[in-house]
């Protein structure tokens, strides 16, 4: 394989740490919320950057960014990148390595003097950690037809905001119609956000497939009642029902590729010596095997609807989001997998843990990830950490797929 373009690294290394203290608080807490303030400072200087880089930017409904090397071809352009937004208190490598690096791979193409021979794009998708609007990747899921735009801008965020008002307000409700750019090809560079590459000594990750992720919110009504004076038998205990459902989810996929999180839960009236007549908790239930995790669904909804016997309580349910395991292009994959053999960088097929921008684009077109080692596979926190080393040689590996796709090769 031809490697005559490089990464100016230096370049890549210094805009995540610039883009990286981007919404600090007085405390320096990394908060850039979807469609904030904050997030307002982040797409300026990302803009900034890519008009610098000479590329036509474009924004959309939704407020995703485009920045596009329009090479005028009958081939439909490829797509890379990710999000800038964070959750609260952030480290600075989510999602802005992946728009960053693309960014890098399109000012390598063009310092090397390479001719591709389709449009190259650097997308920056709004709103991928849903923490402010739900659901998340949402700009991705607009994008590829999985949301009405419409319903995504009348979104209501946890601060009472609304998404589309927001986008105006800092100034990135575009006028383009989102879908419009259908590319040919999606790849997504990010941190691996878990510890298997480090644990297992490899340097990259050929991202293969992502697991289909369900959310839930559970409801559980019981009857209040005295903590000391009611008998255990003649209890509606709607904390008991809950701790139930808790522990049937670890036996429920103990010793499986499925993984099950109850992340919130409260109880009401939230007294010491009050038996909960209420209970409200959330699950999210993960698998990449399409079969098995509707199959672990509908045990859930068997055992839920057990409980109302078994417990005396009622059950009530809401879906909040719901996206089906993603079978990432295999003949990319494999590129990345030759690109990082070619680099003499240790390599592993493995399976996405957490959801991305990559597989909403996976419904439109062929797409794939390249992961690098997180220390001690920690996110979405401050001490989130890959070394610069890493974040070179995974951005070096997309700039050599991406070559090797442009070139026909």
């Amino acid at each position: 394989m031809t490697q005559s373009a490089s990464i100016d690294a230096g370049t890549l290394l210094a805009r995540l740490r610039e883009l990286g203290e981007i919404g600090r608080d007085e405390a320096g807490a990394l908060t850039r919320l979807a469609a904030s303030d904050e997030d307002k400072l982040g797409r300026d200087r990302l803009v900034a950057w890519l008009k610098e880089a000479d590329l036509e930017v474009q924004v959309d409904r939704i407020g995703n960014i485009f920045g596009i090397w329009d090479i005028e071809s009958d081939v439909a352009p490829l797509m890379l990148g990710s999000h800038i937004d964070t959750v609260i208190n952030a480290g600075i490598f989510d999602g802005c390595y992946g728009v960053l690096s693309a960014l890098s791979v399109i000012e390598a193409m063009k310092a090397s003097g390479m001719k591709p021979d389709r449009p190259v794009i650097v997308a920056a998708f709004t709103n991928e950690e849903g923490v402010r609007y739900a659901p998340d990747m949402m700009g991705s899921l607009v994008h590829a037809g999985g949301l009405d735009v419409d319903a995504a801008l009348a979104v209501v965020g946890t601060d009472g905001t609304i998404l589309g008002e927001e986008l105006r307000r800092i100034g990135y409700a575009g006028p383009m119609e989102p879908g419009s750019i259908v590319p040919s090809a999606f790849i997504e560079a990010h941190i691996e956000q878990g510890p298997v590459l480090e644990a297992e000594g490899k340097l990259m990750g050929a991202v293969a497939n992502l697991q289909g992720i369900f959310w839930q919110k559970v409801t559980i009504r019981g009857a209040a009642n005295h903590a000391g004076t009611t008998p255990t038998s003649m209890r509606a205990d709607a904390g008991l029902a809950a701790a139930k459902v808790i522990t049937f989810l670890r036996q429920l996929v103990e010793g499986s590729a499925s993984v099950a999180t109850v992340g919130t839960i409260r109880f009401g009236p939230n007294a010491i010596n009050v038996i909960p007549d209420f209970a409200e908790f959330t699950i999210d239930l993960r698998d990449p095997d399409l079969g098995v995790w509707e199959a672990r669904q509908a045990a859930l909804t068997d055992f839920l609807a057990g409980l109302e016997t078994s417990d005396g309580v009622t059950v009530e349910t809401e879906q909040l989001a719901r996206f089906e395991p993603v079978t990432f292009d295999g003949g990319i994959v494999r590129m990345i997998e030759e690109a990082a053999a070619a680099r003499q960088l240790s390599c592993r097929r493995m399976t996405s843990g957490a959801g991305h921008d990559a597989q909403m684009m996976a419904r439109i077109c062929p797409a794939a990830m390249i992961f690098v080692p997180s220390r001690d596979g920690i996110s979405h926190n401050p001490r989130e950490h890959t070394d610069d080393a890493s974040l070179i040689a995974g951005a070096q590996v997309l700039l050599d797929t991406a070559c090797r796709i442009v070139s026909g090769r």
